[in-house]
């Protein structure tokens, strides 16, 4: 039995997708929604330490991730790095705590576009806590000049100082000058859920053959999305993340490894065509 809490909770597909593999492996479980309000969280991460808990393991999402690592027995070095923990399980008596995001973030990309790592440059927008996944992702496969722009530049100078001397802060205003002769750009803010403005932006300028993904996949195809496409580039949309994120948390869970399929991704579409 595994759970996903957060406050709110009631839009997660996590239990959409591992409700799928559980049926597809035939295994005796389920997967549940636990809203549970900021102030609770302490003592429901104490009744799974204890054993208390119906639960072997389950998910964090927002606003929980910060907690979950620093109330975890043990974290990774994922998770110690990032701050944030979105997946929980029990090992020796004690209650673990990594991070799937960027797990997920990369196999996203490997299974749409792959070599898409076989570059030197890229640009991240934004500086919250997703952008932390998707910087640790990029410093881990290589990438030598990874430049954060965000509206407030202090946040950003944050995360510099946090991953390291591969990272370059910038604010808003240089976006068009650190854009420019880049491999790869990828949203990781809010712009373009839910029908939001999107400034526009200028692809143009990247290297031949550059990515540009989102994590937002809700619309599937977001306006940035949108753009970069209507400009000749290439995209991936932030799906995938989502569906590649949940297979390590299944694995603790659960003892096997699922994989993502063209089945998964068009049961949770479907879902979203239904309930956007």
């Amino acid at each position: 039995m595994a759970f996903v809490a957060g406050w709110p909770v009631k839009h997660s597909r996590s239990p959409l997708i591992h409700r799928h593999w559980l049926k597809t492996f035939g295994i005796e479980g389920d997967y549940r929604l636990e809203p549970v309000k900021p102030a609770d969280f302490p003592a429901f991460v104490a009744d799974l330490k204890s054993g208390a808990s119906i639960y072997a393991g389950g998910n964090v999402t927002i606003p929980h991730k910060e907690a979950a690592s620093a109330l975890a027995d043990r974290c990774d070095t994922v998770a110690e790095e990032l701050g944030a923990a979105n997946t929980l399980w029990r090992e020796d008596g004690r209650l673990c705590a990594t991070n799937t995001d960027v797990h997920g973030f990369a196999a996203n990309l490997d299974e749409r576009h792959p070599g898409w790592d076989k570059v030197s440059r890229a640009v991240v927008l934004g500086a919250g806590g997703a952008s932390r996944a998707v910087i640790r992702a990029f410093r881990d496969r290589g990438i030598s000049e990874i430049n954060v722009v965000n509206r407030t530049l202090s946040r950003a100078a944050e995360l510099a100082d946090r991953f390291g001397p591969t990272i370059h802060a910038h604010s808003m205003a240089a976006l068009p000058e650190v854009i420019q002769g880049a491999g790869l750009f990828v949203n990781t803010t809010s712009l373009g859920m839910d029908g939001q403005d999107v400034p526009e932006i200028d692809f143009s300028t990247m290297s031949i053959g550059a990515l540009v993904t989102d994590i937002v996949y809700v619309p599937l195809q977001t306006p940035i999305l949108k753009q970069a496409e209507a400009q000749g580039l290439a995209t991936v949309d932030g799906l995938g993340m989502l569906l590649h994120q949940a297979v390590p948390g299944f694995e603790r869970w659960f003892g096997i490894r699922p994989q993502v399929d063209e089945t998964l991704r068009s049961l949770v579409i479907a879902d979203m065509e239904r309930q956007p």
